[in-house]
């Protein structure tokens, strides 16, 4: 079975260069450019992971965390952000709820996203 990841960003040339990273890999890539069509995705497929962004027009990041969670509580979230001192407040609330995510800094290379995908999800026995 093929593992699915969704990424979630406004910026196509993010999009882009996940996609791109992960081309070959033997996993399945979706992109969209907003939260509000990433939790609409989540309702439709499941995905084995999520690379989320912070900060995008209409629903941001820390909201779309939120949705996500709602749907599924045990899917690997990895927000991927320039931005994370600007959210710290809401990110520190979100993980005192009990909303769990892990952070990757922007911009990240192809080598890092084919690692961080490969260690998260050829775990054995997890996803």
């Amino acid at each position: 079975m093929t593992k699915t990841i969704l990424v979630i960003d406004d910026d196509e040339d993010v999009r882009k260069s996940f996609t791109l990273a992960l081309e070959g890999s033997g996993y399945e890539v979706e992109t969209v450019e907003s939260g509000e069509k990433g939790v609409q995705r989540m309702a439709e497929v499941k995905y084995s992971l999520v690379y989320l962004d912070l900060k995008m027009p209409g629903m941001g990041g820390v909201a779309t965390l939120r949705e996500i969670r709602k749907r599924d509580a045990t899917i690997p979230v990895y927000i991927v952000t320039a931005f994370y001192e600007e959210f710290l407040t809401e990110l520190k609330t979100a993980a005192a709820e009990g909303i769990n995510f892990d952070l990757l800094k922007k911009p990240i290379e192809s080598d890092k996203i084919v690692f961080v995908t490969k260690s998260i999800l050829e775990k054995p026995g997890i996803y």
